[in-house]
C-alpha cells in the first residue's frame, strides 16, 4: 500500500501568553523585564507514525494531548517546528465545525466556495453539485445563509462537500458527533465506500463508540507522545485507564 502520511520526529511549540498587557505604556514596560510574560508550550514532543492508503486511523487522548495539532499538521495549517511532515495525495479537511463557511451566504453558494477551497474547478463543482445538496438532506434550507444552520446542518453540509470532491485523505476531527443516526449511517457508508477504494481517513475523537465504529487503527496521545499504537480495542483499554488516572 502507497504512504500517504509521514510523521518523522515533529515537534510543534506555540508561543503562549500569560497575561496580557492592559495599556501601550505597560506593554512596552514588559518588554524591559527580564521575566517575560510568554512561554513556549510543546503540543507535539517528537513524534513519529506513518499512514497508509485504505487505513481509518483514529487520534485518541484527553484536552491538550495534541491530536488536532497532529491533523492541522497533515492538512498543511501549521509547519512543524522541527522534524518531518509529508504528505501525498489530495486532502479534505474537516477541522473545525464550519470553518471554510461564509456565514453570510447560503449553503449552495458554500459548496462552490469549499469546491474551489479543495482545488476542483467550478466546472466540477457543478457536476457534482446535486450529488453533495442530496447527501447532505438540507431541503430548501440549502439555499439558506449558513448563519442559520445548526450544528448538525453545518455538519451534513461539511461532510457531504469533502467526501464528494473525492480527496485521498479525509481528515475528520470530533464533528461527526453531533450528527443524528440516519447521518451517521449514510457517513458510515461513505467512509466504508472510502476504505473500499483504498482512501485514508484520520479520526480525531472522544468517542469510544465511534472509534470502535469507524478505525482499524488507534494511536493514543498525551501530552504530546505516543503512549499506543495498534488495534481499536487494545488502545481504547489504555485510554480508559489513561482517563481515570490524574491529569
Amino acid at each position: 500500500m502507497a504512504l500517504r502520511i509521514h510523521f518523522e520526529n515533529v515537534v510543534q511549540r506555540y508561543r503562549v501568553i500569560r497575561e496580557r498587557p492592559d495599556s501601550l505604556r505597560e506593554a512596552f514596560t514588559k518588554i524591559f523585564r527580564r521575566n517575560s510574560n510568554t512561554h513556549d508550550f510543546e503540543a507535539l514532543s517528537g513524534i513519529s507514525f506513518d499512514v497508509h492508503d485504505g487505513e481509518v486511523l483514529g487520534l485518541i487522548g484527553r484536552n491538550g494531548s495534541g491530536k488536532s495539532t497532529a491533523l492541522k499538521l497533515i492538512a498543511g495549517v501549521f509547519e512543524p517546528t522541527s522534524g518531518k511532515v509529508e504528505v501525498s495525495g489530495k486532502v479534505a479537511p474537516m477541522i473545525e465545525l464550519g470553518a471554510g463557511f461564509h456565514i453570510d451566504l447560503t449553503g449552495r453558494e458554500n459548496i462552490v466556495i469549499n469546491g474551489l477551497m479543495l482545488g476542483l474547478s467550478r466546472k466540477e463543482i457543478m457536476a457534482r453539485e446535486q450529488a453533495i445538496i442530496d447527501f447532505a438532506g438540507l431541503g430548501e434550507f440549502i439555499d439558506s445563509p449558513v448563519k442559520q444552520y445548526s450544528s448538525g446542518m453545518f455538519m451534513r453540509l461539511a461532510f457531504s462537500i469533502a467526501t464528494e470532491t473525492d480527496p485521498d485523505i479525509l481528515l475528520i476531527d470530533e464533528i461527526l458527533a453531533v450528527g443524528d443516526a440516519e447521518f451517521q449511517e449514510k457517513c458510515d457508508a461513505r467512509i466504508q465506500d472510502f476504505r473500499d477504494r483504498e482512501k485514508t481517513i484520520v479520526f480525531v475523537s472522544h468517542s469510544p463508540i465511534l472509534v470502535r465504529r469507524i478505525c482499524d487503527r488507534v494511536i493514543l496521545l498525551d501530552h504530546g507522545k505516543i503512549l499506543a499504537d495498534g488495534g481499536p480495542e487494545q488502545v481504547l483499554e489504555q485510554y480508559d485507564s489513561l482517563v481515570h488516572q490524574p491529569a
